[in-house]
């Protein structure tokens, strides 16, 4: 089936506390990147350009970049996935955002994924940079890896990591946490397995596996103060929850339901924000290219580090820059499933804490 005929189907918390422990919680747009992919090749969803116009556009996020210092391209599609910490109590990101998606000084980049797809569409990778990493940040000089946004917004973000990483970006998206618990209830709920028992207000997620709803989730992917690596632990969470919505995605119950399917992809497609130059045919060809895409095939890692310390009065992370240097080296090559199995400690467990 070509791409042209794809495209021519039928068409007790205040909200500001809420989103900005929220902000913290997953980046979807990988998430709907593969559930378009598997329900277009179980031929239930068809990418339609009424869906794609949902899909929120942030324009020129390239313009601003120096062509002659960026990596040189690969084969394949690298996203750069960033959730934000803006303290609006309105949507900030996605075709319903009343709130507006970037202000400068007033917020940072609180996750940042770098998700490949290879160039057979066959597996991926999604590799977590710390929001507390101590990089350089072009024309700013040594800072948190998160200040880029506030100081320069996506462009500014990107410059700086393909600057750490030598990967080349090719789109951007970004995503607040207004559809996180729709989503989750739309996919029928995301089975994990939990390490350490969480509760926030009035909300338990008991340990060990379960089930959990929306609310649930959110929970989980909230909390790092009771973790004992903070941060860390909540990427990992992220991460799980992450590998668990993709798996319920791809599940017989949600695949051989026309109904949930739509409805899942519909709130996806209204909470993310991609960059201008992936239009409703880009999203559709990366789509079918897709289709041979399963979530048993992607690799969830977090870039190496030495582990923590201060700067001036600033708590910030420190990266393992030869073993990074080996891991982007590694997703420029398409190698990263090589990379991890030399090194199984670094993939995600079945049950972070």
């Amino acid at each position: 089936m070509s791409v042209d005929h794809l495209l021519r189907t039928e068409d007790p918390e205040p909200p500001a506390a809420r989103r900005r422990r929220g902000l913290r919680a997953l980046v979807y747009l990988l998430v709907g990147v593969l559930i378009l992919v598997l329900l277009a090749a179980a031929g239930i969803f068809l990418v339609t350009n009424k869906l794609g116009d949902q899909v929120g556009r942030y324009p020129s996020v390239f313009a601003g970049l120096d062509q002659n210092q960026r990596p040189a391209g690969k084969l394949g599609q690298t996203f750069l996935l960033v959730g934000t910490d803006s303290r609006s109590p309105e949507a900030t990101t996605g075709s319903d955002a009343t709130a507006p998606d970037f202000v400068f000084g007033a917020q940072r980049s609180d996750v940042i994924m770098l998700a490949t797809i290879a160039d057979d569409g066959k597996s991926a990778s999604v590799v977590s940079i710390p929001r507390d990493s101590w990089v350089d940040i072009p024309g700013r000089g040594m800072n948190k890896i998160n200040a880029a946004y506030s100081f320069g917004g996506p462009t500014l973000l990107i410059n700086t990591v393909e600057q750490l990483t030598r990967v080349r970006v090719d789109h951007f998206a970004v995503i607040d946490f207004a559809g996180f618990q729709q989503m989750t209830d739309a996919a029928g709920g995301i089975d994990v397995n939990v390490g350490q028992q969480t509760e926030r207000g009035g909300v338990v997620v008991p340990a060990g596996p379960q089930h959990l709803n929306g609310e649930q989730a959110l929970v989980y992917v909230r909390e790092r103060k009771s973790l004992a690596e903070g941060d860390f632990d909540r990427v990992r969470r992220q991460q799980n929850a992450l590998r668990a919505l993709v798996s319920q995605a791809l599940s017989a119950g949600t695949l051989s339901s026309p109904t949930t399917a739509y409805g899942l992809v519909d709130t996806v497609t209204q909470h993310v924000g991609v960059d201008d130059s992936l239009s409703n045919t880009g999203l559709a060809e990366l789509v079918f290219n897709l289709r041979d895409l399963r979530a048993s095939n992607i690799e969830f890692l977090t870039v190496p580090t030495t582990g923590t310390g201060m700067e001036g009065a600033a708590s910030v992370v420190y990266l393992d820059r030869q073993a990074g240097d080996d891991l982007w080296f590694a997703v420029n090559n398409d190698q990263v499933t090589q990379w991890a199995a030399a090194r199984p400690s670094e993939r995600l467990s079945d049950t972070p804490r």
